[in-house]
């Protein structure tokens, strides 16, 4: 309940940020037209992101009989979750990793790599399928394309405001120009954090609620301290940063990074959580 709530109010705080970066620097018209093009971009993001996501970790669809364990974890999970099973990918590394996509639980995937199959024993992957199911069961997909698309809103105004800011216009007559600029640099790295919380926030929900379905928060705890480490010695070598935030532990190397910027909350934070919950 507090991640829920959690998520609301950040979401309330980005799209506060929004309208008052839209006022100051557009008024309601700039506002609106941002917006129609931020939702534009994002419906297309939010219809084909499993497709595009898939194809660029060169995804493909796990055989019955060769992957028969998984598939059985998969439908044993979602019969749990009160769900209809996602279709089940495998993604060809020794990354030891997993993530789900999908608009609703009716277009869901559970993608797993080679490398988290041969890394976990069956309890320890029945606790990340459940993490990936709770993602889908608690349509993080949906509420991540709402913060990208407010979060876009407020970079392309502070886009358009640092031109204001640089060249001047008769209508910011009696604007500081200072002011202009400070707000356009400032305001889209606030409104990255406030994101970032939100992609957290899931994390620790997603956690939780997959522990939760199965009666078993150890075993993933025990899997998301294999993962870490399982990534630093093969960090992710294809894709994009960007989809980090879709995987159970950043896929990638995290070197320079600090834990603000991170999409995910901290192993020791998250297994110290799971290792508090009680059935």
């Amino acid at each position: 309940m507090f991640n829920q709530i959690k998520t609301v109010l950040l979401l309330g705080l980005l799209s506060g940020l929004m309208l008052l970066v839209g006022t100051f620097f557009g008024g309601n018209a700039g506002l609106t037209i941002a917006l129609v093009l931020a939702l534009l971009m994002n419906f297309g993001a939010y219809f084909f992101s499993d497709k595009m996501v898939l194809a660029m970790y060169g995804a493909k669809e796990a055989s019955k009989k060769e992957y028969a364990q998984l598939h059985n974890l998969v439908e044993e999970v979602s019969e749990k979750a009160n769900i209809p099973k996602p279709r089940v990918y495998i993604i060809s590394t020794q990354t030891p990793n997993a993530f789900a996509t999908g608009r609703d639980p009716q277009h869901a995937v559970v993608a797993c790599t080679q490398g988290i199959l041969q890394l976990l024993t069956k309890e320890e992957l029945k606790g990340v399928i459940a993490h990936e199911i709770a993602h889908v069961k608690n349509r993080d997909i949906l509420i991540t394309t709402i913060a990208a698309t407010i979060a876009t809103v407020i970079s392309y105004l502070a886009h358009i405001a640092q031109f204001a800011a640089i060249f001047g216009s008769r209508d910011d007559e009696g604007k500081n120009p200072l002011g202009f600029l400070v707000l356009a640099i400032l305001t889209p790295i606030i409104a990255t954090i406030i994101q970032l919380a939100i992609s957290r926030s899931r994390e620790f929900l997603a956690d939780e609620t997959g522990a939760r379905t199965i009666k078993d928060s150890r075993s993933l705890a025990s899997a998301l301290k294999k993962l870490e480490l399982g990534v630093k010695y093969h960090p992710m070598t294809r894709g994009n940063a960007t989809t980090s935030s879709l995987f159970i532990v950043n896929p990638f190397s995290a070197k320079g990074l600090i834990s603000l910027l991170s999409t995910h909350p901290s192993t020791e934070d998250r297994v110290k959580r799971l290792n508090e919950l009680r059935f």
